[in-house]
């Protein structure tokens, strides 16, 4: 079949490469618009993009998907089907309309768990014990279009939502390809998404990411692998704010009040709801992250509690 790939961040990689090295043509690739990155703020662009560029095929990066010469664009293309992972912008109805087969989207969830921008850090968060992906085709409703194929994966006690989704990318891009070669061969059905079972995944933000240390020790662990990579888990230490993780709950502790801190020599240790949780990483505003218990070493004072 003819594709256009639609995806923006390194997740989507490993699907473009799927796609790009199976029997299906890749005529065209369509991503988010170059962004600022780093402490400069210098645009750069999409890790598709430049995964485009190095596969020679012509990446578009329209503001808005309902711009004319982006439909255009499109329409000149002539594809069968338009895979999509990832990409993060709303497509209208004149551009789902234009492939014959349809966009069919690697969502990483078990639709309909999870529908939206952050599934793999609200399973996480919700404390799922598995998750997976589906592929699905797009309509105008968000993430609720038929289904074609889906895939499980156990989420680890250590995972983050970086390391699970690492792997949710990796294997879904198997299940990609096999759904388009099903689409093409005309051995895969449609599903209709059941409404039960149904719960949503909206992006998790900064104010989502400051930890809430009068949580129960095995939310706070939940709290900060979700949010890590992004946004950060953070919580206030002597009036900085300081990004951490992860967190491991030790063996037999004991507890201390919510949000309280002790510092040993090898471990600094916080009170929750439960029992105490001890930090892997603290990285202060502006400087690297570094092991916990060297970042305890370089303070002047110890401060009794931590948190806004």
């Amino acid at each position: 079949m003819r594709l256009v790939f639609a995806g923006t961040p390194a997740a989507a990689l490993p699907s473009l490469a799927a796609i790009a090295a199976s029997d299906h043509e890749v005529v065209g690739v369509v991503t988010r618009p170059d962004a600022p990155v780093g402490r400069g703020r210098r645009l750069a662009p999409s890790p598709v993009a430049e995964a485009a560029s190095a596969l020679g095929i012509q990446a578009v990066k329209p503001v808005s998907s309902r711009d004319p010469d982006f439909l255009a664009w499109l329409h000149s293309l002539a594809p069968n089907c338009c895979p999509v992972v990832a990409y993060g912008g709303l497509l209208p109805r004149q551009a789902l309309e234009i492939p014959p087969s349809g966009w069919v989207n690697l969502h990483f969830s078990l639709l309909p768990a999870w529908r939206g921008a952050a599934p793999v850090q609200r399973s996480i968060l919700a404390g799922d014990e598995v998750t997976g992906a589906t592929t699905f085709r797009l309509v105008e409703e968000l993430d609720a279009g038929p289904t074609y194929g889906l895939l499980t994966e156990t989420i680890k006690p250590d995972d983050t939502a970086g390391s699970l989704l690492a792997r949710l990318a990796q294997h879904g891009a198997d299940l990609l390809v096999a759904t388009l070669d099903g689409i093409e061969d005309g051995s895969l059905d449609q599903r209709a998404q059941l409404e039960t079972g149904l719960s949503w995944a909206p992006k998790l933000s900064t104010e989502d990411a400051e930890i809430r240390w009068d949580a129960p020790a095995v939310a706070v662990d939940r709290q900060v692998r979700a949010c890590t990579p992004s946004p950060g888990a953070w919580t206030v230490i002597a009036g900085q704010r300081c990004k951490v993780g992860p967190v491991s709950i030790p063996p037999n502790s004991d507890s201390l009040p919510a949000g309280h801190l002790r510092i040993t020599k090898s471990a600094v240790l916080v009170g929750t709801a439960t029992q105490l949780v001890e930090l892997g990483e603290v990285r202060p505003a502006g400087k690297p992250a570094m092991r916990a218990a060297d970042w305890a070493r370089g303070l002047r004072e110890v401060p009794g509690k931590v948190g806004s």
